[in-house]
């Protein structure tokens, strides 16, 4: 099978996540045959929901589909490194592998911060590919909070 990044439409996600007025972080997952399952942004401001991160949507969306709480052989991308809950939910969903854009030194899960697919409680560990578009996804936050400072 030859690799597609999804992260185009990631994304995309993002920027409607930003003309929403929420933090410019998009994910889609795909199923093992290279589906988009789901695509979502963040919606924590929208929806008062401090849980409602693109990942966790797109988690969320994927498992009511599938009727399982687990999604075995998907790939989850998305255009900022998860947060700890992110990364937590990501492991119990078994998702395949992870690909991220930006780093996120101050929020992180995955490089950064609690590091959660190190510690031996991590039920499941993705195979993580980061970088992917990370100049656009890192440009799209800046502008986002430079234009929330202006």
């Amino acid at each position: 099978m030859v690799f597609k990044s999804y992260m185009n439409q990631a994304l995309d996600q993002a920027r409607a996540a930003a003309l929403r007025g929420e933090v410019p972080v998009g994910a889609v997952l795909v199923d093992p045959a290279g589906q988009v399952v789901a695509a979502a942004g963040n919606r924590t401001r929208e929806q008062s929901d401090p849980t409602a991160h693109a990942e966790i949507a797109v988690i969320r969306a994927a498992c009511a589909a599938a009727g399982s709480e687990r999604l075995p052989g998907h790939d989850l991308y998305v255009t900022l490194e998860p947060c700890a809950m992110c990364a937590a939910a990501i492991a119990a969903a078994r998702i395949r592998r992870l690909y991220y854009g930006a780093a996120d030194p101050k929020s992180g899960g995955v490089a950064h911060g609690a590091r959660v697919f190190t510690h031996p409680q991590a039920h499941h560990v993705p195979e993580i590919y980061d970088g992917i578009a990370a100049e656009e996804a890192e440009a799209l936050l800046r502008r986002f909070f430079r234009d929330r400072r202006a």
